[in-house]
């Protein structure tokens, strides 16, 4: 038997906070905030952004490696953070988390429209997170009132590796029944995302405008002039430089365009390993 390489997209894969619902990525960042706070280490908005798209423990454990946050909670406790302190901070974060993410759970705009366009086009939806699946218990049930029903969910506590790893987004084909990895899309507000998806042997299409690395409120977005987009698309590319994405976008709302290239190019024999 030959292989037959995919000539069209299967499946696509999406992050969730920055990338389906909450358009700044904010429920996962201030509770980041909140519970380095309980144990007396300030810390802020733009530092808890750093390392996000990771299991949150070890996203905790990385902004714990940092030499300015380390030294903060050696101030704070008499000792460098240790993998117990990390636990205890991811303990806290948890029932936190649970409890705020319904104030950050609006969906971004053209989520809706944009699945059901890839579901006319026999393109199955996965989904993943950073979010470990207790937390995303609750995000799915609060998209699900919103109208929003993935076919597969997989949280980072479901796989033995979280992002940048591949697992999930192996885990969500698997799951999906599809054939080949080049037959499937990972979208993404975050490098962690985007290299899984890399990793993966995925397409992949990084947003630049709603998000983690943006940071706006929808509003916000709104309000900003051309000018003030151009510029800032151009400095969260420059965050996604080393993650290679095939592709940028502004938010979700411009995906449809991007599904079609993708397929003309598994039509031509384009891969995207190869590029």
């Amino acid at each position: 038997m030959n292989y037959q390489q995919p000539q069209k997209l299967q499946a696509a894969i999406f992050d969730w906070a920055g990338t389906l619902v909450d358009f700044g990525s904010f429920a996962p960042t201030q509770i980041f905030v909140e519970a380095f706070a309980e144990f007396g280490v300030a810390i802020s908005l733009q530092e808890a952004r750093g390392p996000m798209g990771m299991g949150k423990w070890d996203h905790i454990r990385t902004l714990c490696n940092e030499a300015a946050i380390a030294e903060r909670f050696r101030a704070a406790r008499g000792h460098l953070p240790t993998d117990e302190d990390v636990t205890q901070i991811f303990e806290r974060f948890m029932p936190l988390q649970i409890e705020k993410v319904a104030l950050h759970s609006a969906l971004i705009p053209g989520t809706l429209e944009v699945i059901a366009a890839l579901r006319g086009q026999g393109i199955k939806i996965g989904s993943c997170s950073g979010y470990p699946k207790a937390v995303m218990a609750k995000v799915v049930e609060l998209a699900a009132k919103n109208g929003l029903n993935p076919d597969q969910v997989v949280a980072t506590d479901e796989v033995p590796n979280g992002r940048p790893h591949p697992a999930q987004a192996l885990a969500n084909l698997i799951a999906l029944g599809i054939n080949d990895v080049a037959a499937c899309v990972k979208v993404d507000d975050t490098w962690p995302g985007i290299l899984e998806g890399r990793s993966a042997g995925m397409w992949t299409v990084a947003l630049t405008l709603s998000g983690n690395s943006a940071g706006l409120t929808f509003d916000q977005y709104q309000a900003l002039p051309q000018s003030e987009r151009a510029k800032l698309r151009e400095r969260v590319a420059q965050d996604f430089a080393g993650a290679r994405p095939h592709y940028f976008i502004d938010t979700i709302a411009d995906l449809p365009p991007v599904i079609a290239q993708i397929n003309k190019r598994l039509a031509a024999g384009d891969m995207p390993q190869a590029s």
